[in-house]
């Protein structure tokens, strides 16, 4: 197995998304992604990036999470900053799996974001899986592999990224239909708008007879259908910048 990463970025910041919102978090997020949703707002991650070592990526996620390890001592169980592969898409990457079970050993918390294409079963299962389920209006529907929801687990959690109300109506039955809330957590977010200069021209195109969703619409429509889902809100979006990077 490769030892080399593709790396885009690593950096300290707050978790803006999942159940572990508003924690510290290092983010190692890995060049390379063979999607191409609508709403992408990590495009720069498409390409480029830099080769790592297992050891130099290793090192830099100690150096950033070094301030908190004095206090992890009188904070009990939950080591802080929780460390998380983004992308990108960290799967397409084989020593991946290896730096996530690396980075276990060393008694992080440890997050993985993929974008629900890819086999997630031979991740380490000590790792929180957070996978996304992609709707109508990202363009990717047809690369859902439906086949890894048989192996989520309690600690996982699936995100379904909702932009329309046509997204809404189809979301709403998927959950229904493989009965994800029995499996693990259920994540609805809001697909923010794009600025222009994120809007790169190999996204796909949004449907042209879909309705658009406004994120209070999202909120209450979950409301009114009693949905047994969490809904999130991008953290790091209403904090910073929401095309700022490094955050």
């Amino acid at each position: 197995m490769s030892s080399v990463l593709v790396v885009s970025e690593i950096f300290l910041s707050i978790q803006g998304e999942s159940t572990y919102a508003g924690l510290p978090c290092v983010f190692v997020r890995l060049a390379g992604c063979d999607l191409r949703c609508s709403y992408c707002d990590t495009a720069y991650a498409f390409s480029g990036g830099k080769r790592m070592t297992l050891v130099e990526v290793r090192r830099a996620v100690h150096k950033l999470a070094r301030p908190f390890f004095r206090a992890n001592a009188r904070m009990g169980r939950l080591r802080l900053p929780l460390v998380e592969l983004t992308g990108g898409e960290p799967l397409l990457q084989r020593a991946s799996f290896e730096l996530m079970r690396q980075l276990c050993d060393d008694g992080f918390v440890v997050l993985l974001e993929t974008n629900g294409a890819h086999d997630i079963s031979g991740v380490d299962p000590r790792v929180r899986r957070i996978v996304d389920i992609k709707c109508p209006s990202s363009g990717e529907a047809h690369r859902n592999r439906w086949e890894n929801v048989r192996h989520l687990k309690r600690t996982d959690e699936v995100k379904f990224v909702i932009g329309t109300v046509q997204d809404y109506e189809w979301a709403k039955a998927q959950v229904v239909t493989h009965a994800l809330a029995r499996r693990c957590t259920v994540l609805f977010g809001w697909a923010h708008p794009l600025a222009p200069h994120q809007r790169v021209e190999s996204l796909k195109p949004a449907p042209p007879d879909h309705t658009p969703l406004t994120q209070r619409e999202l909120a209450e429509r979950i409301i009114a259908d009693a949905l047994p889902v969490r809904f999130q809100v991008q953290l790091h979006k209403v904090i910073w910048p929401p095309d700022m990077r490094g955050v």
